[in-house]
């Protein structure tokens, strides 16, 4: 009866089974692929963000995985007669192009996976498009996915092709991270609308894509022309790493604006890692700190505006450097010159004790209108700038008290209160504009398939921030700084004029205390001051007790260096008023080889002193202050050589000789190369040159 009962159940599972597989088949199988079937989204190619001249900044580069489905009908006809004719010479080929395995390694991996009838082997990942343009011309991969089993994945990696140059500010697009910079803000236009596919999961959890007649295509994103220039920020950010590397400063940022529209041509960036070196790793020009002297440019037009002041009247500073204003000690970071000087002086002389007098006259008895000034002025109002991360900017409670009025004093020459880089150059801009304040802005259009989809002009925030004859005595002001005032020895041989102001801040930010010995130094004008053409602001923070901390003697040597090169370069042939005081003021770097340089000194007559080497190879050429010397440029494998000033023999043949590959564009010789002199590279690495 038990083997009866056992006999009559195994019969019951054979019939059920039969029924499950030939009656319900279709239905169960049904169920599994609606199981196991579902629509992925495509992600749509991102958009591209230019340069003002037409440089890519930051673009999308396929990458692709290549699977192989061995179940493919192809390579199972007549037994694998196409697989087995082409393996030999597949295997050799995939060898060759991708170098990490054998012939024979390669042979047995498609083999092994012929026999298992893999259905999605992931045979390489991440192979760029060149090598995947070449898979393509394989014997049986040229056949098509159908008959060879080839699948291709893409993958889009995002590539700055100038790495340092504007990095923070392009920003970075990261899929498991928050983005930055314009990466960030401009996210929506960008990255596009992503479309859908229907997939099927197979074992392991792989998604094989399923041809399907409704899968909808992606819409990829658009591209963004900045207004920045490859040119300027190259020069703005050489200019600003020169300084920070000589005083070991702890970051610094530099930002070139175009008066007359607000256009941002330039914006450097660069802090210091453990390791010393620089790389822009914070948008600095949208921090708020403590300005220093550079608001005593608010506090003048505030009391002009109250009329109570000119900038001829006298101001007592007294000749021991410090003075009791109002309800409060002021102290000059140096002692004024002479113990009487006129409003437009003490603004010269950046006085701590005459600005506050002046600004205690004005406002003692009403110190919460001086904030009605700065509100007037948009020193408490974002720039609104197209970037996110612009700090907000904070000032003191100026109350009708004796702690009101303290702070007021105190705002007066640039503490008590936070403002961004951006907010202040703002503000110097509509000095330089006469008076028109316009919103900085990064960028100038949108753009699909190279039709224009969206331009973007000019935004005037206020036509008129203080009335006309105030604007003039504000330029007048800014004028002496650098006539005769903090800024003179600076710009005492520069063939343009400049106006401006200096600026010294000690810093207190939550870490450090004021009694660290930490400065903020900066330097904010506009040239030529005649015709204002462009608009800078420098701020360098230093290290600790830097024996150099003045912004006349940090920021103000990079402001100049951007000026030279921007007046050599897109000024001097407009201006028919400006002309050099003196010859050959400009500094210079180039490089190139040896009897080359030599060649062309002695050629055009500019004497020299030679320091290279007799066997040398290479030599670089510089001129700072002194006479031109001409010193041995080692070319290490390691370490990225300068190319500025060398032909374009000279730059490919130093660049390959270290392995890097080089892409050239233009004629001449080199003014722009994307990875900076002194920066670290490997073999196989891509370096761009622009000749001039």
């Amino acid at each position: 009866m038990a083997y009866i009962a056992i006999a009559v159940v195994c019969v019951i599972i054979f019939v059920k089974a039969f029924y499950i597989q030939q009656v319900q088949g279709s239905m169960w199988r049904g169920m599994s692929d609606s199981l196991h079937l579902k629509m992925q989204p495509i992600d749509a190619d991102r958009g591209t963000i230019y340069s003002d001249d037409g440089q890519m900044l930051s673009t999308s580069v396929p990458q692709f995985d290549i699977y192989v489905d061995f179940g493919a009908d192809g390579l199972r006809q007549k037994n694998g007669e196409l697989f087995y004719r082409n393996l030999d010479s597949l295997s050799y080929c995939l060898a060759d192009l991708f170098k990490d395995k054998t012939q024979s390694a390669y042979k047995k991996i498609l083999s092994t996976g012929y026999k298992k009838k893999d259905r999605y082997y992931l045979l390489k990942r991440k192979v760029s498009f060149q090598d995947y343009y070449k898979l393509r011309q394989f014997p049986l991969v040229r056949l098509g996915k159908n008959t060879s089993g080839f699948i291709a994945e893409t993958k889009n990696i995002r590539l700055n092709p100038y790495q340092l140059l504007a990095y923070r500010t392009i920003g970075l697009e990261r899929a498991n991270a928050q983005k930055v910079g314009l990466e960030q803000t401009y996210d929506t236009v960008l990255r596009g609308e992503e479309g859908k596919r229907l997939v099927r999961f197979i074992s392991g959890g792989v998604a094989v894509p399923v041809n399907n007649e409704n899968e909808i295509e992606p819409e990829n994103g658009k591209d963004i022309v900045t207004t920045l220039d490859t040119r300027i920020q190259e020069i703005a950010e050489n200019a600003l790493m020169k300084m920070l590397v000589q005083s070991e400063s702890q970051y610094g940022t530099c930002v070139v604006m175009e008066t007359q529209t607000g256009q941002v041509k330039a914006m450097a960036n660069l802090g210091q890692r453990p390791d010393g070196s620089y790389w822009e790793d914070y948008n600095y020009a949208l921090r708020a700190t403590e300005p220093g002297s550079t608001i005593k440019l608010a506090t003048l037009l505030a009391v002009l505006s109250e009329g109570k002041t000119s900038i001829n009247d006298l101001v007592e500073v007294g000749s021991t450097g410090n003075a009791f204003v109002g309800v409060r000690n002021v102290n000059d970071a140096e002692r004024a010159p002479k113990p009487v000087m006129t409003v437009r002086e003490c603004f010269a002389h950046s006085s701590n004790v005459g600005m506050s007098k002046i600004a205690y006259n004005a406002f003692g008895s009403q110190p919460d209108k001086f904030a009605k000034y700065l509100h007037q002025l948009r020193m408490d109002t974002l720039t609104g700038i197209d970037l996110k991360g612009e700090e907000k900017p904070r000032i003191a409670k100026t109350k009708r008290n004796k702690e009101g009025l303290s702070d007021m004093i105190t705002m007066s020459f640039g503490y008590a209160l936070q403002v961004t880089p951006m907010q202040t150059l703002t503000l110097y801009n509509a000095i330089a504009n006469n008076g028109k304040m316009v919103r900085p802005y990064l960028v100038s259009s949108i753009q699909s398939d190279g039709i224009v989809y969206r331009q973007i002009e000019p935004a005037v925030i206020n036509e008129q921030i203080v009335e006309p004859r105030i604007v003039k005595d504000a330029q007048n002001c800014m004028k002496a700084v650098v006539t005769e005032g903090t800024a003179k020895l600076i710009f005492r041989d520069a063939p343009y004029t400049v106006a401006g102001k200096t600026g010294t801040a000690h810093v207190a930010d939550g870490v450090h205390g004021y009694d660290d010995g930490i400065y903020q130094a900066s330097f904010v004008g506009y040239f030529p001051a005649d015709k204002p053409q462009y608009t800078c602001i420098v701020v360098i923070k230093t290290k600790p007790h830097a024996p150099l901390h003045y912004g006349g003697q940090l920021s103000a040597p990079v402001f100049k260096e951007v000026a030279d090169r921007l007046y050599s370069m897109f000024i001097k042939d407009n201006m028919q008023y400006a002309t050099a005081t003196q010859n050959d003021s400009i500094n210079y770097i180039y490089a190139g080889a040896v009897k080359d340089v030599k060649e062309i000194m002695q050629t055009i007559g500019v004497k020299y002193k030679d320091s290279s080497a007799k066997k040398a190879q290479y030599a670089m050429v510089s001129k700072g202050d002194t006479q031109p010397v001409i010193k041995t440029q080692a070319i290490s494998n390691k370490t990225m050589p300068q190319l500025s000033g060398m032909t374009l023999k000279d730059a490919v043949l130093a660049c390959e000789s270290m392995g890097l590959k080089v892409n050239v564009q233009g004629k001449g010789r080199v003014v722009i190369q994307s990875l900076l002199a002194g920066q670290t590279v490997k073999q196989g690495q891509q370096v761009s040159i622009q000749l001039n």
